[in-house]
């Protein structure tokens, strides 16, 4: 589990910060989706399983405001993401 921002700023160059936070919060959110969905298969509370699932459905939403962000600052990896799906697709 993530406790702290895998970034460090001298390494990584001024116009790449802000992807690299935007990544890092992708990378925290799907940790915390991971989380709650595993406890929520361990538990056999009905409430706590319900709240949890609805906590990591408002994780996955976070994915994605992160991952809009991203998309719209780096070309690159819009394209990319593009180019996965269609490939999936053919294979699929």
């Amino acid at each position: 589990m993530m406790s702290g921002i895998p970034i460090d700023p001298g390494k990584v160059g001024k116009g790449q910060l802000d992807n690299e936070i935007l990544r890092a919060g992708i990378m925290a959110e799907l940790d915390a989706i991971n989380l709650y969905e595993q406890m929520a298969a361990m538990t056999e509370n009905k409430d706590i399983k319900t709240i949890l699932l609805d906590i990591a459905r408002e994780e996955k939403t976070h994915v994605g405001e992160f991952q809009a962000l991203l998309l719209m600052r780096d070309r690159e990896q819009d394209e990319e993401l593009i180019k996965g799906r269609k490939e999936v697709e053919e294979k699929l």
